[in-house]
Parts: C-alpha cells; structure tokens; sequence
C-alpha cells in the first residue's frame, strides 16, 4: 500500500533500561539510542511480563501472553502446527499487507532456523550456543575463526563471567549483526514497505567487550541493590544452582561488590557498543533517504540483575529482571516521556497499528499509548513464568514464586525493593486482594491456553449436526473461536 512506513524493531538481549542515559544512567553515554527517545516516545514504565528469553520472544512473536502461549521457561515453544490452530505471526500479517519482513541476529526459535513468517533472515543466535551452524558461524568459519565458550578466556571464572572477548570488534557478533542489518537497509530498503527485526545477542552474558568497550572503571558503576536478609534465600540458592550448568559454569556462591562492580563495567561495554550499531543502522537509513519514512521500536527482552539482591540474569519479578526500556521514535515528533504501565508484548500490536494491519481480537498486545492508536490502558501487569506469578499495579507488586516465598513491594515508597510487606499485618487486606485477583487471571489464563483442544465453545445439545454419525469436531479450534 502506499505510503506505508518502513518499521524496524531493535531488541537487544538482557539489557536493563537504567543502562541508557536517555533512562538517567550518568556513567555511560548512549548517543544514539538516546537519539530515538529525541525523536519520539520513551516509555518509562515499561515490562516484560515473562523475564526469560524465549517466553517473552514467542509472546512477543504472537502477540499472546504466555499464560495463553504455555511458554513459561525456555525449553518451551510455540506447537508445530500453530497456524492450523488459527494463530499467525506478526510478520505473516505483515507479508500479507505488503511488507518484505525480515529477522536479523538472535531470534531464539526453535529449531533456530524456523522463519515463523519472516521472509529474509540473517542469523546469529545466542551467545551461549557455540555449536550452531548459522550464519555468523559461517562468516567466522570463513576467516579461520570459531565462537568461543566464555571459559576459553582469561579470567571467565575468576571475575564471574567478565572476560575480554578472545575475537577481533570487527569480527564479534552484535558487530555482525549490526552490519547485516545495515545490508539488508542497503539492499532491500527501497525494494517496498520492509518490517526488519534486529535481535542483538548482546549485552547478554558473558560479560565479554571488546578491548575498545572494555574502557569502563568498576568503580564508577552504580551499586548493586543489597540482597534483603532472609528475603527469598531459596531463589538466591536458584540462581546460584542453575548458573552452574554447563552453559555458564560460574559459582555464584561468592559473589563480592568487586565481582559486581567489575560485570558491571564489561557489561557497559557491551551496551555501548550496540549504542554504536544502532548509530550505524540509522546511518544507513539516512544513507537511502528512508529515515523519514521509517518507525524505529527499541525494547530489551528482559533485563539483568548483575548482583542486585545477590542475584545474576533474570526470571523474576524484581524491577532488574522485568522493568525493560522501549522507545517509538516516530519521524519528525518531538520527544515525549509516556508514564503509562506497558508490556513488552504491547510492541505487537503497535508494529501492526503502524503498518495499518487490523489488530486479531484474540491478540492480548495491545497498541502502545501515545502514538495515534486507538488503545486501552492497562491498569496492571500480570507476570508469568514456571517459577513464578506476579501482578503489578503500577505501585504495589506481588510475586509468588514456586519456592514458596511471596513478596509484597510498594514500588512508590520502596523502589530499591528492600522492605517486603507480605507479612505486614497492616497489608493483609491488600495481599488477600491481590492474591485473589492474580489467581483468577492465571486460571483464566490456563483455560484459554488449552484453546486448541476445546470441543465446543457455545453448548452443542442443541446443534443438530452434532447429533449425526460421523461429526467431527473441528481440531485444533480456531483460536478466534474461543
């Protein structure tokens, strides 16, 4: 159609919003990144509503909350036959509007070569799988180089995962990923309207910058938030265990504010380098003179702890874990700051209100506020994952994990969320409320999501098709149908 706008969604892995100076971060300068927040909105309370990678990328890909995905952990996925169950994919609404849509860097599919609906993809996965074939493999294996297991560097275990990357800037993989989505812009950006998706791998760990990112001090970083004593031990003792794995091997059992301080550092690197391809896929967009015809989306899959409350990665509930950035730069708009509640999730409906695609009924994403699109505020984030649940007013949140630890915060009053509440006899009232509702809307979460094997919607006693030999009911059920 014309006059439809080119849309790119920039997603790095794992980076914490208060990373970004546009966010307030004063020991680190993100130009431009902080040039799209100039130019548009910036979203100051902003979730991922399932802080795990794949979770929050298969609602993301949907436009579905994970309670209506069953996608709660990262060795889960969307079925095989999710079209026959009558879902499609942002991009295939998209291909159908008249995009070229295209995936470049880390996705996290399974298999990890699945297009789920993109038509062009270009692809470099996950840090920690060293072994896959894909592309960034195959531009290494082309100079006489391979990926790396963080152990393989100096230091891996001694800093806790912060090491300099063994590879050369030009060859490391944000590097690559940023300049294929620069290709792509030069080769396909005047092709017709284009729907591009840049997953960067980084800043996710190991903590590995370049020599030329690694220039932060430790000890200018921000303090790690203090672990609350006798808080959620058992979730301590989690994190502890699965950073263990072979994926990572570190031993978080010891882990000093030097050891912080010092992954705090590499990882702003990391940030500050992905700062640098953003400046250069925005160059290339001025370059081809579409810049003014493109709507740039920037938002983080989820964040990282990087020791606050004695924790690293993500997977729960706590601001370093959920509270994500997400900036719309639209062109020629003035910077505005949007203080609604938001969910990462909401990023699927905006890209198909943007490019004129109806939104589908059954679509839990709704269009970001702020932005020309008819939408509803939310009032609440509901947080999923298999280890945990969690509900967020936009000033008090409860998480319940299944360790069997509950915590209640007044994010107003307590924003470093150091004084739980849930066994504050003056909250009672306020837990039994917010207990209530989350366990209402995770039940109705569970039923939706068996959607594709429902039998019947309406009652069928008094369909007369029902009552011949031989029907069949329609499998899987549309998922409009439910």
């Amino acid at each position: 159609m014309p006059g439809q706008p080119n849309l790119v969604f920039i997603l790095p892995d794992q980076l914490r919003y208060d990373f970004l100076s546009c966010y307030g971060a004063s020991f680190i300068e993100t130009p431009h990144i902080d040039a799209l927040a100039a130019e548009g909105v910036r979203y100051q309370r902003a979730y991922s509503a399932h802080p795990v990678c794949v979770p929050a990328r298969v609602s993301l890909i949907s436009g579905l909350h994970a309670s209506h995905t069953g996608v709660l952990d990262n060795g889960q996925f969307l079925r095989p036959d999710y079209a026959a169950c009558g879902l499609r994919t942002w991009p295939e609404i998209l291909n159908a509007a008249g995009y070229y849509t295209a995936a470049i860097g880390k996705m996290h599919f399974y298999p990890w070569d699945l297009r789920l609906g993109f038509q062009y993809r270009a692809i470099a996965e996950d840090k920690r799988w060293i072994h896959i074939r894909d592309d960034y493999y195959h531009f290494l294996h082309a100079r006489g180089l391979r990926r790396y297991h963080g152990n393989e560097h100096e230091g891996y275990y001694e800093n806790r995962g912060a090491i300099i990357n063994r590879l050369p800037w030009e060859c490391s993989v944000d590097h690559f990923v940023g300049q294929e989505a620069c290709r792509f812009i030069r080769d396909h950006g005047k092709d017709g309207p284009f729907a591009m998706m840049v997953g960067f791998p980084g800043p996710h760990c190991p903590y590995d910058p370049t020599p030329e990112y690694a220039t932060f001090d430790p000890a200018d970083m921000p303090k790690a938030v203090p672990e609350a004593p006798g808080d959620t031990p058992k979730l301590r003792e989690q994190n502890v265990a699965g950073n263990r794995g072979p994926w990572n091997g570190v031993d978080y059992a010891e882990f000093t504010d030097a050891h912080k301080a010092k992954i705090r550092a590499h990882y702003a690197g990391l940030v500050k380098a992905i700062d640098d391809e953003v400046g250069d896929i925005l160059g290339a967009l001025r370059e081809q003179g579409l810049l003014e015809n493109t709507i740039i989306v920037f938002a983080s899959d989820h964040g990282d702890y990087l020791g606050d409350h004695n924790l690293i990665g993500k997977g729960h509930f706590f601001e370093a874990s959920c509270h994500v950035p997400m900036i719309v730069r639209l062109p020629g708009q003035a910077a505005t700051v949007q203080d609604d509640l938001v969910e990462l999730t909401d990023v699927t409906a905006t890209l198909l209100g943007l490019a004129g695609s109806e939104v589908p009924a059954h679509m839990d994403s709704n269009p970001l506020p702020g932005l020309g699109l008819a939408t509803t505020p939310r009032e609440r984030i509901v947080g999923q994952l298999a280890g945990g649940w969690s509900l967020y007013d936009g000033e008090w949140r409860l998480s319940k994990y299944a360790t069997g630890e509950v915590t209640l915060f007044n994010l107003a009053e307590d924003p470093q969320e150091q004084c739980n509440r849930a066994n504050d006899p003056g909250c009672r009232e306020r837990l039994a409320a917010m207990d209530a509702e989350l366990t209402r809307t995770i039940m109705h979460g569970m039923q939706e999501a068996f959607f594709d094997r429902r039998v019947y919607v309406r009652d069928l006693s008094q369909d007369p098709w029902f009552g011949r030999e031989g029907w069949v009911r329609p499998y899987p059920r549309k998922a409009q149908d439910r």
